[in-house]
C-alpha cells in the first residue's frame, strides 16, 4: 500500500503546572489515497487530538512532543504556519461535528466558498461564483443558486453540514479529516451525510481519516479502523477483520456493547471501570485494570503490536509466543 499519509511514533503532550502529561503516546498508522480510516474509541481516547495534530491546529498547553507527520511522502509537522495554512484547504481539508464552528455567520455561503477557491486555486471571481453553485447542487441542496445568498443561520443543520462537505471537497483536496461529521444530526440525515461523504471520495480517489465513537458508522463506510485507548493504538485492520474477528479485547467489548436485532438482550453489554486520565496513567497496557483477560505481565510491560492477519494488535494475547495464562 502506497500510503498518503503517514503517522509515525506520534506523541502530544500537555503542559500541566509541574509536569506534563501525555494525551497521544506512541501511535503510528498510514492512510492509502481513496481509502477510509475510521478512528475509534470512547471520548478522551485521543481521537480527535491526533487528527488535530495532522491538521497542525495544536493549541497550546498541547505540544507535539515527538514523532514524524509525513503527506505524500513530505514531513509537514515542521511545516512553518504559512506552509501548513498554505496545505490546510487545498491537500488537507477538515469536517467538524458541529458545521457553526466551520462557518462565517457574517458571510453568505456563496462567498465563503468562493473566498476559499480563490485563495488556493488560480480562478477568476467570477469562475468561482459558478463553481460554487455547482458544489452545493453536487452535495445535493436544492436550489443551489438562491442559497448561495444564505447565511449559515439561515439553513438546518444537515443543509449547514452539507455545506462544510462543499467547502472541504471545493478545492479537491487530497485527505480530509472528518471530526464525528454526523454526531449532531438525526439518524436519518446522518446515513444521507455518510453516503454523500463516501461518494464524494469514491469518485475523487480522497483519502478520509475518520473519527467517530460510533462502531455503526464505522462499518458502514470505512476500509479499516483504527481502534484508539487512553492515547494509545490498541487494535488496526481491515473493517470486516475487526468486525468478524475482533483480537484486542477492548475492541472486543466495544462490539459486544453495539445493540444486536437478532439476539435478545435485557441488558447491553458494558466494559467495566473507566479509561485511565492522563495524569494517572497506568504502567504496562492502559487497558489491563478492566479487561477481564489481563494477566501479570500485562501490568508490567507495554505490548508492542503483533501482527493479526491483516492486523496489528497491541496485546500480549496476541503474541505469536503466547502459551497461556501461567498458573
Amino acid at each position: 500500500m502506497n500510503a498518503l499519509l503517514q503517522v509515525e511514533n506520534l506523541r502530544v503532550e500537555i503542559a500541566a503546572r509541574k509536569r506534563r502529561l501525555v494525551a497521544i503516546d506512541d501511535v503510528s498508522f498510514e492512510i492509502a489515497a481513496g481509502e477510509v480510516l475510521g478512528v475509534v474509541g470512547e471520548s478522551g481516547a485521543g481521537k480527535s487530538v491526533t487528527g488535530t495534530a495532522v491538521l497542525g491546529l495544536l493549541e497550546a498547553p498541547a505540544v507535539q512532543a515527538g514523532g514524524r507527520i509525513l503527506f505524500d511522502g513530505r514531513r509537514i509537522d515542521t511545516l512553518s504556519e504559512e506552509g501548513m495554512r498554505a496545505l490546510r484547504g487545498k491537500e488537507i481539508a477538515a469536517v467538524f461535528q458541529d458545521p457553526l464552528t466551520s462557518l462565517d455567520p457574517l458571510m453568505t455561503i456563496g462567498d465563503q466558498l468562493t473566498e476559499t477557491m480563490l485563495t488556493h486555486l488560480p480562478m477568476t471571481r467570477a469562475e468561482g461564483e459558478a463553481r460554487a453553485g455547482e458544489l452545493l447542487a453536487e452535495v445535493g441542496i436544492p436550489a443551489p443558486r438562491e442559497r448561495l445568498q444564505a447565511y449559515p443561520h439561515e439553513l438546518s443543520g444537515g443543509m449547514r453540514q452539507r455545506v462544510v462537505l462543499a467547502l472541504a471537497f471545493c478545492c479537491a483536496p487530497r485527505l480530509i479529516i472528518a471530526d464525528e461529521p454526523t454526531t449532531a444530526l438525526d439518524v436519518s440525515i446522518q446515513a444521507q451525510i455518510l453516503d454523500l461523504l463516501r461518494r464524494m471520495c469514491r469518485e475523487r480517489g480522497t483519502a478520509v481519516m475518520l473519527v467517530t465513537h460510533d462502531m455503526g458508522v464505522i462499518a458502514e463506510v470505512a476500509d479499516r479502523v483504527a481502534v484508539m485507548y487512553a492515547g494509545r493504538v490498541a487494535e488496526i485492520g481491515p473493517t470486516r477483520q475487526l468486525i468478524a474477528h475482533a483480537a484486542h479485547p477492548y475492541t472486543r467489548g466495544l462490539m459486544a456493547s453495539i445493540p444486536s436485532m437478532r439476539r435478545r438482550e435485557k441488558e447491553l453489554t458494558q466494559i467495566p471501570g473507566a479509561m485511565p486520565r492522563p495524569d494517572a496513567p497506568v504502567a504496562g497496557c492502559a487497558f489491563h485494570p478492566r479487561c477481564p483477560q489481563a494477566f501479570a505481565r500485562c501490568a508490567a510491560e507495554r505490548p508492542p503490536a503483533f501482527p493479526v492477519g491483516a492486523a496489528r494488535v497491541a496485546c500480549w494475547l496476541a503474541d505469536p509466543a503466547f502459551e497461556g495464562v501461567p498458573a
